[in-house]
């Protein structure tokens, strides 16, 4: 067997025969070995000493002389000393066992290192092969969790452009019913402002016709009516401005959510097509140890299905603010209309009672006169309850005022805070409300005493208010806005 790493045996040379046993046969060996000790490395300091002469010495104590031979035949004994002296310098200090057990030494250490290389390059191939598997492994399973990451933002893509799409079709119909909700506010204008000339024009009436008749509580029931639903419609369109900002920011939201999952797609999806023999692959050095993550699968999802779901709640509201608005409009549209009716009603009926009040003034005196009273008696009642609203409104305000230094944190807008405002909101308007009814009660009680004084004058009276009603605001009355207008269509 040929040894690994051996040189190759030349074509002109003899090939070498190897021996079958390492050791030759024991009957080949002197005598003079066949009882030697077996050989055990001494230190440097029991070894012989490496000059010829101490060899020499040691080695002379019983010299084994050659057989008598011609050759030594006529030498003197000196010489013969000489010469084995001369020869004695020359032996080596192995044994031949030494040797053989040198070689055999060599030969299986040779043999024990070439078993342990053979075994390393067995182990490091299939340590190659192992590495080289588990990394295609790897490498196929980030591929699949790539795509599996794929088609996960592709599903959230359609969700969410599935609800940008709804969120817009619902911020264009409400804009649509907001634009309808600011015509029909815009048309409301013109009844109102005839609702007032008429209240003006009827002011005009003299004496004992400046009272308080069915025709001006219906044009103050009708003004109140009008500017109910244009504070209504007002309100509902303060309310479809926000809900469009919101609509809008939802929107924006799914904008943004759908752009950087547009940009993580894009990534993704070229990550997830990379191979090991694709163009732009480059190492970069310590790009794991980089942890720029701020999210977590489930937050992930969570994050996008809070923006959907943040969505679908702004278009709920969105919705059912338009379904408000559409009954919003019907229902102003209806209270208008009847009120006009009532109003013309009222119009046609105070004219009857004016023309047959002509033979009733004294009559009309009496009632008159009881009506100051009483009117004077309401106006110091109101006077009385503008008055004691003053120390509630007195403690509300002090109460805010004090709670204003508060410390620091202390400044909560608590429950009692938001009463405090209330109480101060709720006083002024009751002040507010009574004060105006005090300009009214005071206004009613100049015509009773404008009436009382000009009595005697009624006829003439009469004959004016009876123009005023008949002609100039029944003359005004003759057209009102169509349904179709007050619904905000045209």
């Amino acid at each position: 067997m040929e040894l690994v790493g051996s040189p190759l045996t030349a074509t002109y040379a003899r090939p070498r025969s190897t021996p079958t046993k390492f050791l030759p046969a024991i009957s080949t060996m002197a005598s003079s070995y066949k009882n030697h000790f077996p050989y055990y490395p001494l230190p440097q300091s029991f070894s012989l000493p490496p000059l010829p002469s101490t060899y020499y010495k040691t080695a002379a104590i019983n010299p084994s002389l050659a057989p008598f031979s011609r050759l030594s035949q006529g030498l003197t004994p000196s010489k013969m000393l000489d010469f084995v002296s001369n020869r004695t310098t020359l032996f080596t200090r192995y044994t031949p066992d030494d040797w053989y057990r040198s070689n055999l030494t060599n030969y299986k250490e040779s043999e024990t290192s070439r078993h342990n290389a053979e075994r390393l390059r067995v182990d490091t191939s299939r340590m190659i092969q192992d590495k080289y598997q588990q990394t295609k492994k790897t490498q196929v399973e980030s591929t699949k969790n790539l795509g599996e990451r794929v088609n996960d933002i592709e599903f959230w893509k359609s969700e969410l452009c599935h609800e940008l799409d709804e969120m817009i079709g619902e911020t264009n119909a409400l804009t649509d019913v907001k634009k309808r909700l600011e015509r029909a506010l815009a048309e409301t204008e013109a009844p109102l402002q005839v609702s007032q000339e008429c209240l003006l024009h009827r002011e005009k009436r003299m004496g004992i016709d400046l009272v308080r008749d069915d025709v001006e509580k219906q044009l103050f029931t009708e003004v109140d009516v009008i500017r109910s639903c244009q504070k209504r419609m007002q309100q509902y369109l303060d309310k479809a401005k926000d809900q469009l900002v919101s609509n809008r920011a939802a929107q924006h939201e799914l904008e943004k959510d759908l752009a950087n999952k547009q940009a993580a797609h894009r990534i993704d999806d070229k990550c997830h097509h990379l191979r090991n023999t694709s163009d732009g692959i480059s190492y970069y050095r310590g790009v794991e140890r980089v942890d720029a993550t701020i999210s977590v699968p489930e937050s992930w999802a969570k994050f996008t299905d809070n923006n959907i779901l943040c969505s679908q709640g702004e278009r709920a509201a969105s919705t059912k603010l338009r379904d408000n608005i559409e009954n919003l409009l019907v229902v102003t549209a209806n209270e208008m209309w009847h009120q006009f009716n009532a109003v013309n009603v009222a119009f046609t009926n105070r004219i009857a009672e004016t023309a047959d009040a002509k033979s009733k003034i004294r009559t009309h005196l009496a009632k008159t006169l009881q009506e100051i009273f009483q009117m004077e008696m309401n106006i110091e009642a109101i006077r009385k309850a503008i008055r004691d609203k003053g120390p509630p409104l007195k403690v509300a305000q002090t109460r805010l005022d004090e709670r204003t230094r508060r410390p620091n944190m202390e400044l909560c807008r608590d429950t009692a805070q938001l009463r405090l405002v209330n109480e101060v909101y709720e006083i002024d308007e009751t002040i507010q409300s009574l004060q105006q009814r005090l300009r009214d009660a005071e206004d009613t009680l100049q015509v009773l005493f404008r009436a009382k004084s000009v009595l005697e004058h009624d006829l003439a009276i009469k004959a004016n208010s009876l123009f005023i009603d008949q002609e100039k605001c029944m003359g005004m009355r003759k057209t009102f806005p169509s349904t179709v207008r007050l619904l905000g269509y045209v």
